[in-house]
């Protein structure tokens, strides 16, 4: 994979993008030895808060209000206010809304974004706001890359064809988070054909992940049987709330049953935080 942008994370970080150089400070906690995901319980969206060994944190999608507040302070205390990185996977509500709440209550490193264009006020809105509080903002996609320490963040879609796609979930970013100890797919809303195109260009195990992170909360339309078994995860994770789509569908969770994938969902379970370790991944639930 083409390496485009990297971060070094340093106490001061330079980040050498397209437009020029940006800076931002990484606040370091050393006390943290072992890197752990949280599935975040925001309601019917996405919001996944990463953190790697040594402390550096992102979250990934912020749902659509302000239960993501809620849900970080439950797994980062009141007192922790600095968040690395906030990637939002594609310009809707339920993965965009509850950064204004964020914003009011953390102070954030940088914003990755896919570059989509999008008539949406709210979504004007908040670039305006991040640009206003000089948060910066990058745009990432297919083959470009974030590194941490031996930790690593290969964006796998979306290509600019897919940017162009009449439909917004189809441009969401996907993330393949590799850790010394195990691997992680996230995949916001992307639909089966996008599956596909995954499938066609990343062969011979390439996809394969311990955690993933199921596409578009359990739609019927994502998830197929070939990519769940591309995957292989060991661990399925459904970010999900109260809603009127059958999110998830008996299909897909039939399938990731018959693969022997173990699932745990937010909307059953509340926020679930899955550690890794040599030997092992541990899920932990409320």
């Amino acid at each position: 994979m083409k390496r485009l942008d990297s971060l070094s994370f340093l106490i001061v970080v330079f980040l050498l993008v397209i437009n020029g150089l940006v800076w931002f400070q990484i606040v370091f906690n050393d006390s943290v030895t072992r890197t752990s995901f949280y599935f975040l319980d925001v309601g019917q969206g996405d919001g996944t808060l990463g953190v790697f060994e040594g402390g550096a944190k992102f979250l990934v999608d912020a749902g659509p209000g302000a239960k993501t507040v809620s849900a970080l302070q439950e797994v980062l205390g009141t007192n922790d206010k600095y968040i690395d990185l906030v990637f939002i996977t594609h310009p809707q509500l339920d993965h965009f809304g509850g950064l204004n709440f964020v914003l009011d209550r953390y102070e954030l490193g940088a914003v990755v974004i896919n570059g989509r264009e999008v008539d949406l006020p709210e979504w004007t809105e908040l670039l305006e706001e991040l640009e206003g509080r000089e948060i910066p903002i990058l745009t990432l996609g297919a083959e470009d890359r974030i590194s941490y320490r031996d930790h690593l963040v290969d964006f796998l879609s979306p290509d600019g064809a897919q940017i162009q796609s009449a439909e917004l979930n189809d441009g969401s970013l996907v993330s393949l988070i590799t850790t010394p100890e195990a691997k992680v797919l996230l995949t916001g809303d992307i639909s089966a054909n996008i599956e596909k195109y995954l499938l066609e260009k990343f062969e011979g195990g390439e996809l394969a992940a311990d955690i993933l992170k199921v596409p578009h909360h359990g739609s019927k339309y994502s998830s197929s049987e070939d990519f769940i078994r591309a995957v292989r995860p060991k661990i399925a994770i459904i970010e999900v709330g109260k809603n009127n789509y059958g999110h998830p569908t008996e299909e897909v969770l039939r399938r990731l049953q018959a693969n022997n994938v173990k699932v745990f969902r937010t909307d059953v379970l509340g926020n679930i935080k899955t550690e890794f370790s040599l030997d092992r991944i541990s899920v932990f639930t409320p």
